[in-house]
């Protein structure tokens, strides 16, 4: 994390470095103090949310919302689960026996068509480049109100991709990124002995002093409170949660990066992480969406049910909200694209799944048409969807958050939450 060698750096090296941006907040952003959490506006339960996204967009009538009589029906054939009336993928059956936990909202619709775009808009609720402001993620909103500003761990963690950050809200909500969950959190452990460490630490505390006191530099403030979260995390036992190699319950995951990201964030909520982002690419199936699909179901079938099943035997399911979900949803019909067809970007009408957090599970929420081409019943917008993991988490939707040039911005704008719907 930090390998400088401090006793070779004079007073000019250190200006050079002030003036190249070294002493700027780290990239991630994660480890400047946090400013105390804002009293929370809503009544939900959830302390800890793991966001599992599906990048590229998966196909509803392939996994949560098949239409087995429709035109474009697909090769698939839908299951019963364990909640009376809620049938899913026959791919997905480990999710079908704890589907008891869950809830499907099949109502969900986006304004945006293009990859980027919904992205940022389902992490944020706001279109991008809307009122020239760049918007903080719903990970960075949970980060802020319900972070803890004194603890060693980071409030929010993306694990095998990068997300969306903090936006107008500053670099002390960006994410811990994680690539390779395997590897966990690298460069943890000091490479010198702890009398040395302090040493170093000590001398570049002395160091910032007389450079801030001499100029006034508030790029040094940022950089030492990145560096002292940073030691604090290596001394932290805590930090034992980004090691996954000895987890007993690993191979219950599955197998790659994904089952280790999803492992990594049970682990995480365990030690009080309350916003941790899981990604799982190769959903922008164009062409060979059934062989891709089901794939990509067996990955999620084990690591959501391994991942529902280990958080209710350590009694933190109700505590912890699940959220699986891309940024929309893929056409109804069939392409004709060459010899592998598949199914094209679809934000009309599209499905994401729910576990724990509060919820009644047993649950769907909307209904689409028989052939799955827009919502009849029960409409759901990303706002919707995004004040209601707010009132989940106890956080006041309606608060508003002030950029830096002081424009007042609701943390969701015009939503109608489904939480009296569902707990």
């Amino acid at each position: 994390m930090f390998s400088m060698n401090l006793q070779d750096k004079t007073r000019r090296d250190v200006l050079k470095l002030a003036a190249a941006g070294v002493f700027a907040p780290s990239l991630s952003g994660w480890m400047p103090l946090l400013a105390k959490a804002a009293p929370a506006g809503g009544k939900g339960k959830a302390k800890s949310c793991i966001l599992l996204w599906m990048d590229g967009g998966p196909s509803h009538k392939d996994t949560w919302d098949l239409k087995p009589e429709s035109k474009g029906a697909g090769e698939f054939k839908q299951i019963k689960t364990a909640a009376a009336g809620v049938e899913i993928s026959e791919h997905l059956p480990k999710i079908a026996g704890i589907m008891n936990h869950g809830l499907v909202v099949r109502g969900m619709s986006s304004p945006e068509g293009a990859h980027a775009r919904a992205k940022y808009y389902g992490h944020t609720g706001f279109r991008e480049g809307q009122g020239g402001v760049t918007y903080p993620s719903i990970g960075s909103i949970v980060s802020q109100e319900v972070g803890k500003a004194d603890s060693p761990m980071p409030n929010y963690v993306a694990v095998g991709g990068r997300s969306f950050g903090s936006g107008f809200l500053g670099p002390k909500h960006q994410p811990l990124l994680i690539t390779d969950p395997n590897s966990g959190l690298q460069d943890l452990k000091s490479a010198v002995a702890a009398s040395q460490l302090d040493n170093r630490v000590g001398l570049l505390e002395q160091m910032d002093k007389a450079f801030h006191r001499e100029y006034g530099a508030d790029s040094i403030t940022d950089h030492k409170t990145t560096y002292e979260r940073a030691v604090k995390l290596m001394q932290s036992k805590e930090a034992k949660a980004f090691d996954i190699a000895s987890d007993a319950t690993k191979s219950k995951y599955g197998t790659g990066r994904f089952a280790e990201g999803v492992c990594m964030a049970r682990r995480l909520v365990e030690v009080g992480v309350p916003f941790v982002e899981v990604s799982l690419g190769g959903w922008d199936t164009h062409q060979d969406v059934f062989t891709r699909v089901k794939a990509l179901s067996g990955q999620v079938d084990s690591a959501i049910a391994a991942l529902v099943a280990d958080l209710k035997d350590k009694g933190l399911l109700d505590s912890t909200l699940i959220v699986w979900m891309g940024e929309f949803g893929r056409t109804p019909n069939i392409n004709s694209r060459g010899a592998n067809p598949g199914r094209d970007h679809f934000p009309r009408a599209w499905s994401l799944a729910m576990f724990g957090g509060g919820l009644k599970g047993g649950q769907v929420l909307g209904k689409t048409d028989k052939e799955g081409a827009s919502v009849a019943e029960r409409p759901t917008s990303v706002q919707d969807f995004l004040a209601t993991v707010c009132e989940l988490m106890g956080i006041d939707h309606t608060k508003k958050n002030e950029t830096p040039s002081g424009r007042p911005i609701q943390i969701v704008e015009k939503p109608k939450p489904f939480t009296k719907d569902v707990i």
